[in-house]
């Protein structure tokens, strides 16, 4: 099957899906493989719960009769497929990367822009090789612009999917210590993430830059750019006006003053590209302000979770040293008496352990309170005996600990990976 005749099936369908657990009728079924799972046995089951088309790329499972029909490759075919779609679209795409932020930086665009216009943009976290595909084969004709979120890992990975995407513009939110071990050190971060700008660079796009951000400013000198900032040759010349509480700064734009309810001076930046961005699109200052103010974080990101007996600060989506680092900084800021619970951080490789000595002794040297430490790697962390220090090697023992000792702090932050779920936790203090 060529790409023309894919696609044809792709217009016949209202969408598509790769997981057979969740088939939307009258959609495309395209069947991936993983370690663990072979989406190519589900083909048929999917047909019976509604697909229109199934694709398989192992030729045994194969039944044009039954509408399941065979490909080489079905990860290479939805990436062809989202790269055709994307060519025949009209309308602007907006790229994000970034080592901090890019969820919550693209869903506030999302939400200024959409009040102007209908927005198609990433769904949580669909950022990889397979998320930017499905995410372009989302937009339909009725959507005017797209906002789509680009995560990495590796080398070339924003560079493959760039060109997939084939972005307008782009936004690079920072450069941090994360995925350390896939990019081989910070210089490689920088790299890697920057594969962005190289892409807009070359198809004569356009480059959205902070410019209190030495390096960004530094890397995109040669690029179409549009500028926020505090510096007098921003294009959207902001001034931040600290919160004392650690919350996001309020932002101010010539007699336009933006406050968000999002915690910690770090979103500051996300907050003002959003803005930027949707004064650059020409939504309405007042529009702008109400996204801005009505947007509530969600999905375990810088989310308050208000309790009976605590106020707790949940960041527990995500996890590197430059975030962590930002987040104990922010919230030693919070007057009251507190506390932090923090999990492990991966994809460190052989800076982990230096990393998490980093946090673990920046966390006693800062106002935070008692500090509880979770995972393998702050496990095993060298400290002095201290009073205001608890370390478990897991989140079941600090479970158990936790309830038989409640914390009686009443302000709370917890932060840590993904895959430590410290989000858990939430129950023992309902």
């Amino acid at each position: 099957m060529n790409i023309e005749q894919l696609y044809a099936l792709y217009l016949r369908a209202q969408t598509v899906s790769t997981d057979s657990r969740n088939v939307p009728m009258k959609s495309l079924f395209i069947a991936l493989k993983g370690e663990n799972f072979n989406g190519n046995e589900f083909a048929r089951q999917a047909i019976e719960s509604g697909a229109s088309f199934a694709i398989v790329d192992e030729k045994e499972y194969e039944d044009d009769a039954n509408d399941i029909y065979y490909v080489e490759d079905s990860l290479n075919a939805l990436q062809k497929l989202a790269q055709y779609h994307r060519e025949k679209l009209n309308i602007p795409i907006l790229a994000l990367t970034g080592s901090n932020g890019k969820t919550t930086t693209k869903e506030l665009i999302a939400a200024v822009l959409s009040q102007k216009y209908n927005v198609a943009y990433t769904k949580g976290n669909l950022n990889n090789h397979i998320g930017v595909p499905l995410t372009l084969l989302s937009i339909h004709p009725n959507y005017e612009i797209a906002v789509v979120e680009m995560g990495a890992n590796h080398q070339m990975e924003i560079e493959f999917l760039c060109g997939i995407a084939q972005p307008d513009f782009g936004y690079i939110t920072n450069f941090g210590k994360a995925h350390l071990e896939g990019f081989g050190g910070e210089e490689g971060i920088i790299k890697g993430k920057s594969e962005l700008y190289n892409y807009l660079k070359e198809n004569e796009k356009t480059a959205i830059v902070n410019c209190d951000d030495k390096k960004q400013v530094e890397l995109t000198q040669n690029l179409r750019r549009i500028t926020f900032g505090t510096g007098e040759n921003a294009e959207f010349q902001f001034k931040y006006k600290k919160n004392i509480q650690g919350n996001c700064d309020e932002i101010i734009y010539e007699s336009a003053s933006f406050l968000c309810n999002l915690v910690g001076e770090y979103n500051t930046p996300n907050v003002a590209a959003a803005i930027a961005i949707g004064l650059k699109f020409d939504v309405p200052i007042e529009d702008i302000k109400t996204a801005v103010e009505e947007y509530k974080s969600e999905n375990n990101r810088s989310q308050i979770v208000e309790l009976k007996s605590h106020k707790i600060i949940l960041d527990a989506y995500n996890a590197n040293p430059t975030s962590m680092e930002a987040a104990l900084l922010n919230f030693s800021k919070f007057t009251g008496d507190k506390a932090v619970i923090l999990g492990d951080m991966f994809e460190l490789g052989e800076h982990s352990l230096k990393e998490h000595q980093k946090i673990a002794e920046l966390s006693l040297k800062l106002n935070t309170g008692p500090v509880f430490l979770v995972g393998e790697n702050f496990s095993r962390v060298q400290l002095p005996v201290n009073d205001r220090m608890k370390i478990f090697r897991t989140r079941d023992e600090i479970s158990e600990y936790l309830i038989r000792n409640s914390i009686q702090e009443p302000l709370l932050l917890i932060k840590g990976s993904r895959g430590m779920a410290l989000e858990k936790l939430l129950d023992i203090f309902s």
